[in-house]
């Protein structure tokens, strides 16, 4: 099993010259290279979760999320690597054909169990797993030691070289630890994924803790909902990847990265404004994709 690699963590200057032209700074913290399966912001988002099952001696890890979710990869391969059983409630009848990454996933040893859509949105657990012997994971790790994990991506940047920090935002447990590591001067922007997702502002304040913070939400790039896309957005990630060598995934960091293109573009920043976006992984999201739709 690889091990997850922190000297892989690079800060890549893009110089996209649209950005150039501009006089913004945009450079791309890249949690993708940590792991070929945990990669991105899901480790980060898991590591005291995992810490606190360690100490509370389970032997059992559940955790929740649909058939193309990057969580439920990367914790059946967390639980692999740290020895826990993994078990995934996915939302949905069983299908004939298992997603990839419900494929993958069980190969790292996680036991997939499926549930209704209305059981799954009233968060129900199967009555065979509702014990005390496992230890639960909310979807996406929301919740307070999901986002204190998240605080500390910020520990292999130079934070202070930088004005703004851009994310792109699922459950919010990933802003609301940006958000908790920034100082006062710094503007978090978060790039919503999923479509009129107005309760994220509640989700990012209640892992807040009524912590100040200075953010700012974004509705406007999910391209028709989450994991939607249109053709607009693979050719721009084609081309993003031409000019900086960054590979990104339909769902979140493709969208992150067209949604700061255009703002730039928009004339959203002053020239001189230095913005760091992360790279949240995910890659593995691309095999939805039919082949040579994309060119990494």
């Amino acid at each position: 099993m690889t091990d997850i690699n922190f000297n892989n963590i690079s800060v890549d200057i893009l110089t996209v010259p649209l950005f150039i032209e501009k006089g913004v700074e945009i450079s791309v913290l890249r949690l993708d290279k940590i792991h070929p399966l945990i990669s991105g912001n899901k480790w980060f988002k898991l590591r005291y979760y995992l810490e606190e099952a360690k100490q509370q001696n389970k032997k059992t890890i559940v955790t929740f999320g649909g058939a193309w979710s990057n969580h439920i990869l990367a914790t059946a391969a967390a639980c692999k690597m740290n020895g826990f059983n993994g078990i995934g409630i996915i939302r949905g009848e069983k299908p004939a054909n298992l997603s990839p990454t419900l494929l993958q996933s069980q190969a790292e040893g996680m036991q997939l169990v499926f549930t209704s859509r209305d059981d799954y949105r009233k968060k129900k657990i199967p009555a065979e797993l509702d014990n005390d012997n496992n230890y639960f994971i909310n979807e996406g790790g929301f919740g307070n030691s999901g986002a204190a994990g998240a605080a500390t991506i910020l520990n292999y940047c130079d934070l202070n070289k930088f004005d703004k920090i851009g994310c792109a935002c699922g459950t919010g447990t990933m802003i609301a630890g940006l958000i908790r590591a920034t100082i006062p001067s710094q503007q978090v922007i978060g790039i919503s994924m999923l479509k009129n997702n107005f309760d994220l502002e509640k989700s990012v304040q209640l892992l807040l803790n009524n912590v100040e913070g200075n953010y700012q939400l974004i509705h406007d790039y999910h391209f028709g909902g989450y994991a939607k896309y249109k053709s607009e957005l693979i050719d721009f990630m084609n081309m993003f990847y031409l000019q900086t060598g960054i590979p990104s995934d339909f769902v979140y960091t493709g969208k992150l990265f067209y949604a700061f293109y255009q703002l730039v573009k928009n004339n959203s920043f002053i020239p001189g404004c230095r913005i760091l976006l992360i790279h949240s992984g995910g890659l593995t999201g691309n095999s939805s994709l039919e082949k040579g739709m994309l060119i990494f």
